[in-house]
């Protein structure tokens, strides 16, 4: 489960970096939570809309998809063939239980930079897809959210590709290794995301 990322990159560099027409408007918050307004790029370009789907069954909204269940879901099929997009970050967090403590931990390519999520929204609103996490991580939480590699994002936007064609990019991050900081910091670990 994702619950709070990061987005530190500023505006030029987002544009810059997912190859939009013009900077995109930003969210001035050191930790996205759910609810708040974030960032996303779809076919239209970039805009703000609120993270999380409002459902009548939950009364909290729906911020993650798992994406094994995607195309079963009735809250997502709908969504799949027209309505992806793509969520910028550069971290995001994830709590490791130790005994009755949580741990906080900041997970990012060690190549830092701005990356993405895939995610699906309903216009108004953004949920981000996850995966089960790759076997580096697995220790912090047991699920993790889709990081598509580079070359990946515009397959995930292009909606000539019908889901089932893209389907196969929901897996856990393989480009290159992730860097979990835990807070306190004790300790600062590179993890390769293949065990």
């Amino acid at each position: 489960m994702c619950s709070r990322y990061e987005l530190s990159a500023k505006s030029p560099e987002i544009a810059k970096r997912f190859q939009l027409d013009s900077s995109p408007p930003m969210v001035n918050a050191a930790e996205i939570r759910p609810s708040d307004q974030a960032l996303i790029v779809d076919e239209a370009g970039a805009r703000l809309l609120r993270w999380g789907f409002q459902v009548s069954w939950d009364k909290k909204p729906v911020i993650n998809a798992r994406a094994e269940s995607l195309a079963e879901k009735k809250t997502f099929k709908p969504l799949l063939d027209g309505n992806r997009c793509l969520v910028p970050a550069s971290a995001y967090f994830e709590w490791r239980r130790d005994g009755k403590v949580r741990r906080k931990n900041r997970i990012a390519p060690v190549a830092g930079g701005a990356f993405a999520f895939a995610g699906l929204t309903d216009g108004e609103r953004f949920t981000i897809v996850t995966c089960l996490p790759s076997p580096g991580i697995a220790h912090i939480h047991n699920r993790m959210p889709v990081i598509l590699a580079a070359q990946a994002e515009q397959h995930w936007l292009d909606l000539v590709n019908p889901y089932v064609a893209v389907a196969g990019l929901l897996r856990p991050y393989e480009q290159n290794v992730l860097v979990a900081n835990e807070e306190p910091p004790s300790e600062v670990r590179q993890l390769n995301l293949f065990g």
